[in-house]
């Protein structure tokens, strides 16, 4: 698409109507849709793109762990990495495009009197629109692999834990890629760090017991272990797991948001 092809639709989006009011909401899903319809112009295949990348990683995952090194001993593999795989895409690409997301507005910022708070918020939501072809595959194998139970509705609270520690993640980035532009190759950087860190192909009983603390306080481990107890074991997660998400999650938000307003007062000179 044209630069001015994505000008024009981000104008668009935020053109609700003349003196919107502080209508923040209404924006918001005005510039989810808006990411989400650019994001798929122009594909001969569509959404069907958001689930050919984890199909193909769990397949390959499955054929090494299952052929190449036989031993395995996990039940129901494919669904255990596929259970890894959707909350860990969602938490990198909504890390990436949300450290990014004010400096790719720059023409909205500038133009259109925009809350700079709602530009990585709405980076991150429209993330969440994108997998969610990813979630309901996931659900649905699942569901007729393994069965569904009323367990599966702790996954709403936990993944919203997940959603909440990337917004706090994209409020601080965000912010700071104004002033270092270096920040996006920290964030991609650190993402095919975290691949390995975060329990994905390899169940949480092999981390040695001095660190598994230290993976609970990972949100995006600590949704990947719930989401695998409540998922493939068909069991709440731990009470003190649940603790430690929740709070992480809103820590993370909270310094986030902070240091966000502290950041945002040059952030339409540097841009």
């Amino acid at each position: 698409m044209r630069r001015s092809e994505v000008r024009r639709a981000e104008l668009e989006a935020v053109a609700i109507r003349p003196g919107w009011g502080g209508d923040y909401l209404l924006l918001l899903q005005n510039l989810v849709a808006k990411d989400f319809k650019i994001r798929y112009r122009n594909m001969s295949l569509g959404i069907f793109w958001s689930l050919l990348n984890p199909l193909v990683v769990m397949g390959v995952m499955w054929f090494v762990f299952t052929r190449v090194f036989p031993n395995n001993r996990i039940p129901h593999f494919a669904l255990f990495v596929l259970s890894g795989l959707v909350p860990y895409n969602f938490f990198t690409m909504a890390w990436a495009s949300g450290a990014t997301s004010l400096v790719d507005s720059v023409f909205l910022i500038k133009r259109v009197p925009v809350p700079r708070e709602i530009i990585p918020l709405a980076a991150v939501l429209s993330t969440l629109v994108h997998i969610l072809a990813q979630i309901a595959l996931l659900l649905a194998l699942c569901g007729l692999t393994i069965g569904i139970n009323w367990n599966w509705l702790w996954l709403i609270a936990v993944w919203t834990c997940e959603v909440t520690f990337v917004c706090g993640l994209a409020f601080l980035f965000s912010g700071l890629n104004v002033y270092i532009r270096d920040i996006r190759y920290v964030v991609e950087s650190a993402n095919v760090v975290l691949f390995w860190l975060v329990p994905i192909f390899y169940p949480f009983s092999m981390i040695i017991p001095k660190y598994r603390d230290i993976y609970q306080y990972n949100p995006v481990a600590a949704t990947i272990l719930a989401s695998r107890l409540i998922l493939l074991e068909g069991t709440m997660p731990p009470a003190s797991l649940l603790m430690k998400l929740a709070a992480s999650s809103a820590f993370v938000l909270v310094v986030g948001l902070l240091a966000f307003r502290k950041l945002r007062s040059g952030v339409y000179n540097y841009l």
